[in-house]
């Protein structure tokens, strides 16, 4: 039936007419039955042009958000059995590669503090409560003495990779065993390395000492897969965990707030200097473990509750879902593949911590021969161009209270489907937001200044073995040539012309000059690469 079928002869018809156009050109505007009523009462208006009807604007904004919003209500509670338990999944601590065996490393993740210390008695990594049972001193702050075991610098403490206490100074050796006394133990979270990184389960009750048996942290094909490269990376970031998930899974925001960084798909009608365009992103399956996503280039997943995973897909498969041929399988392993994956981690409140690896099965031997910490300039600079405005956007969403994002956040389009399934996740499964276990208040930490909180040295370097390394090197670098540069001076100032010649003065004024020059420009250097690198969008 269409609209010149409907006469205006009756109010009835109107009524229609309103229907009838709803279904054929805005099925998210359909009248509710009270506004029908309300036509047929009079006490409604419609007005006929442009449109056969048209609503207030908020009516309309109401039905559009509507009709992109999930199905399910903002905050459906899960079953018993589907609610999502924070403390009884595994945590990344910290890429092997960035842990070095011969010091203990403090670590924080899901509001507890830790320190991880190569055991070389049991050759594994431990994880323990940075706890000193004795007078609670960091143990962090200790050492590994010569017989392999953490040592306590304050008392002298001395634990095994069992946490068991097998040394207590203090206590005459013809006394009381004391150390043998369960209070003298350390708490001992199960830990295990995987994808090489070091994982802990965020429970120290003797009933998960065998966890590993039962559940293991999750797997990603491309980092088993010894064809792929996967250099990784890691850095402190001073927003929260969900702001952190939520913004990795924002495709659309790259060609605004990485201008100039990130090299984006050029679209079909550029409208603007950016180069924005639709992207359509869809959430396929959400349940208590993550979701799938899909997209124009290829396919995603959360895995709930750290790890966003985004990758190519190979090849076609037989529509079966499986990989029949010996051509299609020799397919699957010479296919230029990569994929993205980041390692989400709850640090506190206002605080996460982000583990990076880009593996790719082409371009391997660029990985042999650029040293890490070169490619740790792009990836740092690229997480500093958005990192001060989500510092603020976590502020604006405490304000109207996690629950509310939705309501509050305006999320029309389609590029914004992943995040709107992070939430969505967050909301039905998993509380809302971390469970902290009342240890916070809730409360976000005060915002320090622009070059603190943007700081990359504490935040990436000092945890990163390569940058430590880079960073000693070029500013042992800059002192030699300040030294050489101030020689060379003294050389020509102490000299006699009769002893030295003028081309070989020549020769070393230039040389001051040179090497002060080199100095100054790599102490610019060092400062915007493994300090502070601002990044104004106004002026890009």
């Amino acid at each position: 039936m269409n609209l010149e079928d409907c006469t205006d002869s009756e109010g009835i018809s109107r009524v229609m007419r309103i229907a009838l156009w709803c279904m054929q050109n805005q099925p998210f505007l359909r009248p509710s039955i009270v506004e029908v009523v309300k036509v047929l009462e009079g006490t409604l208006s419609v007005d006929r042009p442009p449109f056969p009807f048209t609503l207030r604007q908020d009516q309309m904004d109401e039905a559009a958000l509507k009709s992109i919003q999930p199905p399910e209500p903002e905050f459906e509670a899960a079953s018993h059995g589907e609610k999502f338990d924070w403390y009884s999944q595994w945590y990344p601590v910290m890429p092997v590669c960035d842990l070095d065996k011969r010091v203990p490393h403090a670590k924080k993740m899901m509001g507890l503090d830790v320190v991880v210390w190569w055991d070389r008695n049991e050759s594994a990594w431990k994880v323990f409560d940075d706890t000193c049972p004795h007078r609670l001193a960091p143990l962090s702050e200790g050492r590994i003495d010569r017989w392999g075991r953490l040592q306590c610098v304050y008392h002298g403490w001395c634990f095994n990779g069992s946490g068991d206490c097998k040394f207590i100074p203090q206590a005459p050796p013809d006394g009381p065993p004391v150390h043998t006394f369960k209070k003298a133990c350390v708490a001992v979270y199960p830990s295990t390395v995987h994808h090489d990184i070091v994982w802990f389960w965020p429970n120290t009750d003797p009933q998960y000492k065998d966890i590993i048996m039962k559940k293991k942290p999750p797997s990603i094909p491309e980092l088993d897969d010894p064809s792929f490269t996967k250099l990784m990376g890691n850095r402190d970031i001073p927003y929260g965990y969900d702001v952190l998930v939520e913004n990795l899974m924002d495709p659309a925001h790259v060609p605004y707030a990485h201008y100039g960084i990130m090299r984006t798909r050029k679209p079909q009608v550029k409208v603007d200097r950016e180069g924005g365009r639709p992207i359509d992103l869809s959430v396929k399956k959400l349940d208590r473990d993550g979701f799938t996503g899909k997209m124009d280039w290829g396919s995603s997943k959360f895995i709930a509750p750290c790890i966003f995973y985004a990758y190519t897909e190979p090849v076609a498969d037989q529509g079966n879902g499986t990989v029949s041929s010996p051509h299609t399988k020799k397919q699957l392993s010479t296919h230029r593949r990569m994929a993205l994956i980041f390692i989400c981690i709850p640090v506190s409140p206002g605080n996460s911590r982000l583990i990076w690896v880009f593996p790719r099965n082409f371009g391997v031997w660029i990985d042999k021969i650029v040293p890490r910490w070169v490619f740790h300039v792009g990836q740092n600079l690229i997480l500093d161009s958005d990192l001060y405005l989500l510092h603020v956007e976590e502020r604006k969403i405490m304000d109207v209270g996690p629950a509310n994002w939705q309501k509050a956040c305006f999320v029309p389009t389609k590029s914004d489907a992943l995040v709107v399934g992070f939430r969505r996740w967050l909301n039905k499964y998993a509380g809302g937001q971390v469970d902290w276990r009342g240890k916070y208040s809730g409360a976000l930490p005060p915002t320090p200044p622009r070059e603190q909180l943007m700081d990359r040295y504490w935040s990436h370097v000092v945890n990163c073995r390569s940058c430590n390394s880079a960073h000693k090197g070029l500013s042992a670098l800059e002192v030699i040539l300040q030294v050489i540069s101030l020689v060379s001076i003294g050389i020509v100032a102490a000299a006699k012309e009769s002893v030295i010649s003028a081309a070989a003065i020549t020769t070393l004024v230039t040389m001051a000059v040179v090497c002060f020059a080199a100095s100054r420009w790599l102490s610019y250097f060092i400062y915007k690469t493994f300090h502070y690198h601002d990044y104004n969008h106004a002026l890009r």
